[in-house]
C-alpha cells in the first residue's frame, strides 16, 4: 500500500533536529546568550544542558534559587554538507531552567552519557556546571515555515531510527553516489531541474534534496512509498525511488 505519512511529526522533526544540533545558545533575561558545550532533550521533556561555571548565565541562574529562572534555548541544526545556505532547521525551546544540585551533577552527567555520550561532559563539576530546562512551550521553524508544538507531544515522540546515522549516510550520497542523487533529482518539478542537487534530509518516511539554483534554494520531499524499518529497507526505498531496485547501490553504514 501507498505511503499516507510523507513527513515525520512536528514533535519527531524537534527531536531530530535537536539530536542533529552541534550549536546551541541559552538566553536569560538581561544577559548575553550564553554558548552550551552539552544539550540533551530527553525522554521526560526536560533538556538537560552544561555552560561555563563562571559565566554569567550560571550566576544569576544560581541567585534565581530552586525556582529558576525564565529562558530560551536555540538550537541550530546543520546540514551536514558544505551547502552555501547550512541551517535546516532552528528549535526555540521556552521555558523555565534550574541549576542541578552540585552533588547530583555527576550523576545525572553519567546517566545522560549513557545515550549521549558527549566529551565535554568530562569537563562537569570543573569548568562547566549543569542546568535543566523545564520546557513550557516549542517552536520549530524551517524551510517550510514555523510550527508550535505540544509539549506532551513532545514528550511523547521519538527521534528518527536513522537520526544517529542520517549525517554519514548523506555524505557518503552526495560524494560516492552522484548518479543515484541526479536519479532522484527526475522527480523535482522541471522548474526546479537546474542547478545543484544534493541530498539533504533523509528519515524513514523519505529524502529530501536541496537544489542551489541562480535563483536561490529550494528544498523538496521525496516520499517512500513506505516507511522504512531497518537499515536494508532504506536503503531498498531510496534506490527504489532512484529507478534502479537491483542494483547496489548504497552500502551498509
Amino acid at each position: 500500500m501507498p505511503n499516507t505519512t510523507v513527513t515525520p511529526s512536528t514533535a519527531e522533526r524537534v527531536r531530530n533536529a535537536c539530536a542533529h544540533a552541534e550549536h546551541a545558545v541559552l538566553a536569560l533575561p538581561g544577559v548575553d546568550p550564553t554558548q552550551t558545550s552539552v544539550h540533551y532533550l530527553r525522554q521526560c521533556g526536560d533538556v538537560v544542558i552544561a555552560i561555563p561555571a563562571d559565566s554569567t548565565a550560571a550566576t544569576q541562574i544560581f541567585r534565581s534559587g530552586p525556582g529558576g529562572t525564565a529562558a530560551v534555548l536555540e538550537l541550530t541544526d546543520h546540514a551536514p554538507l558544505p551547502l552555501r545556505e547550512p541551517v535546516r532547521a532552528l528549535v526555540w525551546l521556552r521555558g523555565v531552567v534550574r541549576t542541578v544540585p552540585v552533588p547530583a551533577q555527576r550523576a545525572l552527567a553519567a546517566e545522560v552519557a549513557k545515550d549521549h555520550p558527549h566529551p565535554d561532559l568530562l569537563d562537569i563539576g570543573h569548568t562547566s556546571t549543569l542546568l535543566r530546562l523545564m520546557i513550557g512551550s516549542a517552536v520549530m521553524a524551517d524551510a517550510t515555515g514555523a510550527e508550535a508544538v505540544c509539549v506532551d507531544d513532545l514528550r511523547m515522540a521519538q527521534p528518527d531510527p536513522f537520526c544517529a546515522v542520517e549525517s554519514a549516510w548523506l555524505q557518503h550520497m552526495d560524494a560516492d553516489h552522484a548518479d543515484m542523487v541526479a536519479q532522484l533529482a527526475r522527480h523535482l518539478p522541471p522548474k526546479l531541474q537546474r542547478g545543484a542537487v544534493h541530498p539533504l534530509a533523509i528519515d524513514r518516511y523519505g529524502i529530501t534534496l536541496r537544489v542551489e539554483g541562480v535563483d536561490g534554494d529550494h528544498d523538496f520531499r521525496l516520499p517512500f512509498n513506505a516507511p522504512a524499518d531497518d537499515v536494508e529497507a532504506l536503503s531498498r526505498a531510496v534506490r527504489t525511488l532512484a529507478g534502479c531496485p537491483f542494483l547496489n547501490g548504497l552500502r551498509r553504514i
